[in-house]
Parts: structure tokens; sequence; C-alpha cells
């Protein structure tokens, strides 16, 4: 999910040495190749990403990475100028590496260099969990959310250092949640089709005292078909619009009395063919545990879904008529997600990102920071919680 890049409290380089220890800088017989380690020697906070090796006048001939103690090797590669070499992967944080590199001149002279480091610790060191995934397709209420590992004091240089953009041309701005939280979404849902790209560049950034950050990334994402389903419980139905156009409506079971639904424009987070829906994991104690849900969509972290249900009382559905849940959006379902139903087609008809809405409920509107629902905040409100 996340791609963890680079710190870089290094940069300093090793010296290069002549292979026959004798002449000094103004020697003909020494090699003018100039090789620069970028995680000085006996550093403690290099990079875990973008530590390497460079040479000018000459080119590499040899770099060999391993982990100190162990000896293990760590792969790279030289590129197609011998100009320089980096690790074919991200290295750990809070390791110690020992590189020794070797280039040549024009003239066939040898240099040399070596650097003892350590990477950057996880306790001196931030990384952001961020959805959605790079590469992926996604609906038009999907906004770009960071979760921070760590407190994050200086909120301005953080959200500095990651930018969003869209084709569409829509302003993108940053909202906090609090101190580990950062979601970033245009004032009107992302048009459809358009691409989002997403630049990480939290390297090196100091997010809070001693702790850097150690991302370098781009992730880009494109906004499929507009897609938004209006849940009704006043006459428990959903419509559902695509594109502007309705192209169904379908019977719900909404929460019931005493556990109603929140209102409030909700995002699929994430997508369940089957999974346990355990009652006391969601302060209803035991008064259900079902281990296999079909078709389950979740619209908030507290624990509510749009999903299928097959134990309903067969000789009186609920579906259309009244709400039964404990606060979902009930469908009409089979045990073992099989079967043409409405929780199958609407489940096959949704992607992570559509917006689910639910009106008239007696709920209150659901929180924005309760899932990816940031769209229930006014956009002034949203735009005075950004720090850039």
């Amino acid at each position: 999910m996340v791609g963890a890049l680079t710190l870089t409290g290094c940069g300093g380089s090793a010296n290069a040495t002549n292979d026959d220890g004798k002449g000094g800088q103004d020697s003909p017989k020494t090699s003018t190749a100039k090789i620069v380690i970028s995680a000085k020697d006996g550093s403690t906070g290099a990079s875990i990403n973008a530590t390497g090796v460079k040479v000018s006048d000459g080119k590499l001939t040899d770099v060999k990475m391993t982990v100190a103690g162990s000896g293990q090797a760590v792969p790279g590669a030289v590129s197609g100028d011998g100009s320089s070499w980096k690790p074919k992967q991200q290295l750990e944080r809070g390791t110690k590496y020992e590189i020794a590199a070797t280039a040549k001149d024009s003239g066939g002279r040898t240099a040399a260099a070596n650097s003892i480091f350590t990477t950057v610790s996880s306790a001196n060191s931030f990384i952001g969990t961020y959805t959605p995934d790079d590469g992926s397709t996604v609906g038009a209420g999907m906004p770009v959310s960071f979760t921070f590992d760590k407190a994050i004091t200086d909120k301005k240089a953080v959200q500095s250092h990651i930018t969003v953009n869209s084709s569409s041309g829509q302003q993108v701005v940053g909202h906090w949640f609090g101190d580990q939280r950062l979601d970033f979404r245009p004032q009107d849902y992302w048009k459809a089709g358009s691409k989002v790209t997403m630049k990480i560049a939290l390297d090196g950034v100091q997010g809070a005292n001693g702790v850097y950050g150690v991302q370098k990334k781009t992730v880009s994402f494109t906004i499929g078909r507009s897609q938004v389903s209006t849940v009704d419980v006043n006459t428990q139905t959903m419509t559902v619009v695509r594109d502007g156009k309705t192209i169904k409506s379908v019977p719900i079971s909404a929460g019931s009395a005493q556990h109603t639904t929140y209102n409030g424009q909700m995002v699929i987070a994430e997508k369940f063919v089957q999974t346990r829906m355990n009652g006391s994991t969601v302060g209803f104690g035991g008064e259900y545990d079902i281990p296999d849900v079909p078709h389950a969509m979740r619209l908030t972290s507290s624990g509510t879904f749009i999903h299928g249900n097959y134990w309903y009382n067969k000789g009186n559905p609920p579906f259309g008529r009244e709400g039964t849940s404990h606060g979902c959006v009930g469908l009409a379902d089979v045990q073992g997600a099989q079967g043409d139903t409405t929780a199958k087609w609407f489940y096959d008809n949704s992607l992570v990102g559509d917006v689910v809405i639910v009106k008239n409920s007696p709920d209150t509107t659901v929180a924005p920071d309760n899932g990816l629902n940031g769209w229930n905040m006014a956009w002034s409100a949203w735009t005075a919680g950004s720090a850039v």
C-alpha cells in the first residue's frame, strides 16, 4: 500500500583514494575519478531509499553493499553510463550498512571509497499510510487520505510536501483531522474519467521534533464513472444514479428504530465478498456474530456497512418496508454470496470511492472523519483545516 522512502540527514561523501597509496592530488598517477557515497561514513540518519553512489570523471567498476555484521549482500545496479549505483530495493530503517565502491578514470586509474553508516531509525522517522493505491480506479467520492504513524506537530511542513493535482483542473485542498490524519479533496466530487496525481516529497521533512519523513513517491489513480446511490429511509429504497442517470432503484432495510443509520454522504472505503460481523467489536455486545456476511462494503470506520442480508424473515421480508438492522443498510442476498441477488448486483456495480447518501433517518449526520466522509463538511470549514 505505502512506498516508504527516504531521509537524508546525510549528503556527505566518503573520500576516494588512490589504489597505489602513493601520489597526492597533484600526482599524475592519481585517478581523476571522484566517488561520492550519499551516506556519509559514520552517519546515523541515512536515507532508506536515496542512498547510493555517484562518480564524476570516471565510471564505476564495482560496488558492494552489505548489512554490517551479517555480511548479507544488498542487490543493486550500476547505471548504463557507469556514473551511478543504487540499491534495487528500499533499505530497512535503523540498520547498519557498508558500501565499498571502486571506479576508473579515462586513463584506467582506479579510485576507491568506503562508507559505514546507519539508516534513520523508526523512532526518528514517520511514514504515512495512504489511500487510494497507485494505479487504482476509484469512484468520484474517493479522497486522498493519509494516516501518519507519529503525531505531526509541523503540519505546514508536512502538508506542503504532499501535492495532489487532477487532470480536471479542480482545486484540491488538504484538511487535518487531529495530528495524524490528513485528507485531500476538491470542493465537489472528482470529475469522471479524470486522473489524479499525488506527489509525496516527505524525504527529510521534519514532522515533529527529531522526527523526519522517509517517503518520496509519485502515485496516480483514475476516477471511474460517477456513481451516487441515495438511500431514503422513509421509503426504504435506494436509487442508484450513474453519470447523472438513474440506472436502478432497489429495496433496502436500514437501521431499526433502536439502531438508526447515520445520515449523510458516505464513501465506500472497502469491499468484501464475505466478512465476519461481530456486534461486540462495535459496541453491541453479543447481539450478533455473523461469520459470513455477503457483499459487504464499508461506509464508516465505526462499523456502518451496506451489505447483503440472508438471515431475514423469509415469510416477511423487510426490504422496502422497514428498517431492521443495527445501523447498516441491508440488501436481499443469499448465504455464500452466490446467486443473482440485489446485493450481488450492487456489489458488482460499485467501486471503492463510490458515494452512498443516506437521508431522512432520525439519526445525526455522520462525522467527516468517521470513514472517508469529509464531504459532510462545508467547503469553508474544510479549507479552514488546511495548514498551507
